[in-house]
């Protein structure tokens, strides 16, 4: 088996179609079928079902594509050890990032790791929670941040830092009135939040917060980002709720940050790596971890924009 075979594989198990996939690896069509009858002859199954009309993948190929990713991750992951020696680093640390982390705080451990071990390479992925489960599983990364905990069996979930919820309200609305708006208050309005599928674990803890109340939340708008949700907030068309850190780095000029009553209302990022004694190098860097505290995470507010004249307690 040749990594050739594999890229071919790969392209036409992403494509589902031989006539793009041999494009896309600017090969002729018959070559790219001949590699993929050699794979399967070597395996001993059939990876593809073909017809006229369409391709997929048989049970087998679903598996083997299960595994393929993995293969050329370790391979790009040893050649960046070569360059990483090369350029003089003495290691490497592999971190995962999925589901959104404090910005703030992640920014600052960055820092502190190339003030205090500058021969230490840190290389980031931002992978999909399940795929950073998988690479801790398969040594493909060391450690990994995440705002979800549901890391099964064999990984350990360190809670580390905290944030506080606000409400993103648009300048000039009416629940500006409030210091502290209160959850029923806020459910009066459409809302956008962020979209499970991408930041599976921050959407869990914000629905969370919002199951404390007994109203149904009116969520129009399910947003693959931050900043998207910042767009929609500073038009007035919805309201939107995230960490104080993410709040504080916005540039919409025309949204006010406000805590919610009856706090403290705090999202909490995990780290996460596999169970047992970790290297040396990853208890220093797990030590530094824990030497970042969130600037504002029991703050009781974020300003984005200067209080209004109107803004009154009520």
């Amino acid at each position: 088996m040749e990594f050739r075979h594999l890229r071919c594989f790969l392209a036409v198990a992403e494509e589902l179609h031989f006539a793009r996939a041999a494009e896309r690896l600017h090969i002729e069509q018959s070559p790219l079928s001949r590699a993929i009858r050699e794979l399967e002859d070597e395996l001993g199954a059939s990876l593809f079902a073909r017809t006229t009309r369409n391709t997929r993948l048989t049970h087998a190929g679903r598996m083997f594509l299960e595994h393929v990713p993995r293969i050329f991750t370790a391979l790009e992951q040893a050649r960046d050890s070569v360059k990483a020696a090369t350029n003089g680093f003495h290691g490497q640390l592999r971190i995962a990032l999925s589901d959104g982390v404090t910005p703030s705080c992640f920014s600052a451990l960055l820092a502190l790791c190339r003030q205090e071990e500058p021969e230490i390479e840190v290389r980031l992925a931002d992978v999909p929670f399940p795929q950073q489960i998988k690479g801790l599983h398969d040594a493909l990364y060391d450690v990994g941040f995440s705002q979800s905990d549901e890391s099964g069996n064999g990984l350990i979930a360190e809670p580390i830092w905290h944030d506080s919820v606000l409400i993103a309200v648009p300048a000039r609305h009416p629940l500006l009135a409030y210091k502290q708006i209160p959850l029923d208050e806020v459910l009066r309005y459409p809302l956008a939040l962020g979209d499970a599928r991408i930041c599976e674990g921050h959407a869990r803890q914000i629905d969370r917060i919002l199951r404390q109340s007994s109203m149904n939340p009116l969520i129009v708008e399910r947003v693959a980002s931050f900043d998207l949700m910042m767009t929609l907030v500073s038009a007035g068309f919805v309201l939107g709720l995230a960490g104080a850190s993410q709040m504080a780095a916005s540039r919409e000029p025309s949204v006010v940050a406000r805590p919610l009553a009856g706090g403290p209302h705090l999202l909490t990022t995990y780290l996460l790596r596999v169970g047992g004694e970790p290297s040396d190098s990853l208890c220093r860097f797990i030590e530094r971890v824990y030497a970042v505290e969130p600037p504002n995470g029991k703050t009781s507010a974020a300003r984005i924009k200067p209080d209004s004249p109107e803004e009154i307690d009520p």
